[in-house]
């Protein structure tokens, strides 16, 4: 008998053939023989004994599912019946879900996965009970991190949140018959790549081209994910212009933090995790790129993400929790307030484009802001027109804070010698930008102001 819509046959047994249980599952059901060639005929199987152990366990373990599995026997040849019902509600295999079509497998992915899951259930993707995790198993640093930032935005009052986690969680809307949603994992489970591959966030600071200077992986729940990687992104990977205004330091950075905050929130919340494909952030001197897996509303275009437009979440589930805490907004206006953030800024507007299911907004740097990589020295153009090394401006923003600084304190603070302190001194004073007052014993130093 040849293959068909229900029936598959495998010469010998993959873990990855559990895609074919799980598409059996969400089609009609099905059989899928080990040890049988395509044409049917019996080739058997060495370890049978091991496989009916082995195939059952994964199967329960890996999709929460039972399937018969039988030993048949033809000319003295073991092969292997699995045997699967249809299944009436929605089954993954590691957050993928996979689909019995004729006589073949597809994976579900897009619109033609919400279909399938509304179909079968009314849900959406991040609204599918989970079996195999309960509130327990959930992060506390999670459930702190949304409770601090929804007061600190104003979401939610702090009588609102003195509940359980559990009441929290039905509170929110992310419980379903007792069971945790699949958007109560993705928010406060510590461990998503156990559950799901791809679920984190890249970011990486290149050179010219290809050029890969050094990059980081953020893991863990969507939440300690968003309240880490805008931090690591300005500590780490960005430096500011520094600049003096009636000897008031002055930072700025070459990207809006509002905008980048809300455009990278954003990725989080509407990201197509069944793509199993990270959130990219690539950064360079002059430009960031934020990049995620995102499937449209339909009819949607980049024309339509730059004007008004209602708020559609792809997760709505994730999106309420997210709204929640502050991280994003409910009636379509983040992409407007990363609009503005540039325009306040003085930097270009942002540019999104699409291909295919992938959507990037580029980020480009404000001009005077940008300090290329690797000039630990680099000369930075002041508002009034003056330029100061980074030492010298250092030196600047100790003086201001404490005038009788000695050089010695001031090289000791900085981690370089006393010469290269003296040295900068010596410039500063020659531009007029500082003077000495006093002895050296009783003396303190001037920042001279521009006329």
């Amino acid at each position: 008998m040849a293959e068909s819509q229900n029936t598959e046959y495998k010469e010998s047994w993959r873990d990855e053939y559990l895609k074919w249980v799980c598409g059996f599952a969400n089609a009609r059901g099905g059989k899928i023989y080990i040890g049988v060639r395509d044409d049917g005929e019996v080739v058997g199987v060495s370890d049978s004994k091991k496989l009916l152990e082995d195939i059952p366990n994964k199967i329960k373990d890996t999709m929460g599912i039972i399937a018969d599995v039988n030993l048949l026997s033809k000319d003295g040849k073991d092969y292997i019946e699995i045997k699967v019902n249809s299944s009436s509600y929605p089954v993954s295999y590691k957050g993928e879900y996979h689909y019995r079509s004729g006589s073949t497998k597809q994976q579900l992915r897009g619109a033609s996965l919400t279909e399938f899951l509304v179909e079968k259930t009314g849900y959406r993707w991040d609204a599918v009970p989970v079996d195999n995790i309960g509130v327990d198993d959930l992060d506390n640093e999670s459930f702190e991190i949304f409770r601090r930032e929804a007061v600190r935005t104003g979401r939610m009052t702090k009588r609102d949140l003195n509940i359980s986690n559990e009441e929290l969680l039905d509170h929110l809307d992310l419980l379903v018959d007792g069971k945790l949603k699949r958007a109560a994992v993705m928010l406060f489970y510590k461990k998503l790549g156990r559950i799901i591959s791809g679920c984190y966030v890249k970011v990486g600071k290149f050179g010219k081209g290809s050029d890969l200077q050094y990059q980081d992986t953020v893991e863990g729940s969507l939440f300690c994910i968003a309240d880490r990687v805008i931090d690591l992104i300005y500590t780490k990977y960005l430096k500011a212009a520094i600049t003096y205004e009636h000897d008031v330091r002055v930072e700025t950075y070459p990207f809006p933090r509002e905008g980048v905050r809300e455009a990278i929130y954003n990725a989080l919340g509407h990201n197509n995790y069944v793509a199993s494909v990270p959130i990219q952030i690539r950064i360079e001197d002059d430009a960031m790129y934020i990049s995620n897996n995102c499937i449209l509303p339909r009819g949607w275009t980049v024309e339509t993400l730059n004007g008004t437009h209602k708020s559609i979440p792809f997760n709505p589930s994730i999106a309420n929790a997210f709204y929640r805490a502050g991280y994003i907004e409910a009636w379509g206006r983040g992409i407007q307030k990363v609009l503005e953030s540039c325009k306040e800024l003085g930097s270009p507007a942002p540019e999104y484009t699409v291909l295919g299911d992938d959507l990037t907004v580029k980020f480009t740097a404000l001009a005077s802001a940008v300090i290329p990589n690797g000039h630990n020295d680099q000369k930075n153009v002041q508002k009034d027109g003056r330029k100061e090394s980074e030492t010298e401006q250092r030196i600047l923003d100790m003086i201001a804070t404490k005038q009788d600084i000695s050089m010695s304190v001031m090289a000791d603070q900085m981690g370089i010698s006393y010469k290269t302190v003296q040295r900068a001194i010596d410039h500063l004073k020659e531009t007029g930008r500082i003077r000495r007052s006093g002895g050296k014993r009783f003396g303190y130093w001037e920042i001279i102001e521009k006329q």
